[in-house]
């Protein structure tokens, strides 16, 4: 099979994708919703840097009008997950080292602040709460042990996200749905997803267990330095490239 076909493919199981995801979602803001499915699309993976969004097949896959997907376009341009290049059309764009620093500064700031603010906020969070985190280390262990390297980084992207959640901040929360999704796009410059991930996955389970035992600031110590070497390892693929 030729790289054509498989990138083909690969366009057709997204869009399949996409498809089923409008059959889940509500029909109250249709550019809203064309935009979270995207915006998704992008943050497990399924759209790659530099790929080009087709108006006619998202109208339809999305189910839609032109003006309705031009608008939900318009929303992710500004959170900077689209680009639009004059007489071309709309793309994914392709970030850089300078995205990698800005962006791991930013999660340092968030993540780590959340797990410090515990000890204040909750010093004795339910075991209930932590069960999001449990259940994405499970699916990433089960996914490493079949090999699935992109689904063990979508269930740490959803991992950050439940960890984030601990805020109970409905602003974190929109903020780490942009900021998930440009890591992502990020990840797509190391070649193999299995050296990217492998190491993070006892990793999240080491944070999980720390605040199951209320020992959040041991837990912020270890996020910061997890967070410290994801980044190094992206700059580092960035100049291998």
């Amino acid at each position: 099979m030729s790289i054509s076909q498989r990138d083909d493919e690969s366009r057709q199981a997204w869009l399949r994708g996409v498809a089923a995801d409008v059959a889940r979602q509500d029909r109250s803001s249709s550019a809203e919703r064309a935009a979270d499915i995207l915006r998704r699309s992008i943050t497990e993976g399924a759209l790659r840097p530099g790929a080009q969004l087709s108006e006619i097949e998202l109208t339809e896959v999305l189910d839609v009008s032109r003006n309705t997907l031009r608008e939900a376009f318009r929303l992710l341009t500004h959170e900077g997950l689209l680009v639009y290049k004059l007489h071309r059309g709309v793309f994914v764009p392709e970030l850089d080292e300078r995205d990698v620093v800005d962006l791991y500064r930013l999660r340092r700031v968030l993540e780590v602040d959340v797990l410090r603010a515990l000890a204040d906020r909750a010093p004795e969070l339910p075991d209930e709460r932590l069960e999001p985190l449990l259940a994405e280390v499970e699916v990433a262990e089960a996914a490493a042990l079949e090999g699935r390297w992109a689904a063990v980084g979508t269930a740490n992207m959803r991992f950050h996200r439940h960890l984030i959640g601990l805020a109970d901040s409905s602003r974190l929360d929109d903020i780490t749905g942009r900021l998930l999704a440009e890591l992502r796009l990020l990840f797509h410059v190391i070649a193999t997803p299995q050296e990217l991930h492998e190491p993070y996955i006892a990793r999240n389970r080491g944070i999980h267990q720390l605040l199951l035992e209320h020992r959040y600031d041991v837990a912020a110590d270890m996020l910061q330095v997890y967070l410290l070497d994801s980044e190094k390892g992206l700059l580092d693929a960035f100049k291998a490239r």
